[in-house]
């Protein structure tokens, strides 16, 4: 379980415009996934620094694919 100290630096750090190259959040530094974008009401975006952020992209591409091919 995270502590509040570590959910306060999660939270500045994708605050910080220096890890946001437009509308993709790039921090080599951020452990998470998803993170919160600048404004929240505009959604989650991935940490693309992060391996594993492109492997859960093309998991979720090859699922909606998968989902178009078959059950048409």
């Amino acid at each position: 379980m995270k502590t509040k100290l570590e959910k306060a630096i999660f939270e500045t750090m994708s605050k910080n415009p220096n890890n946001w190259k437009g509308i993709f959040y790039f921090n080599p530094n951020d452990p998470r996934i998803l993170v919160r974008k600048i404004n929240p009401r505009l959604g989650w975006s991935y940490n693309w620094a992060s391996p594993y952020s492109y492997i859960a992209f093309i998991c979720i591409v090859l699922i909606t694919a998968a989902c178009f091919i078959f059950l048409k």
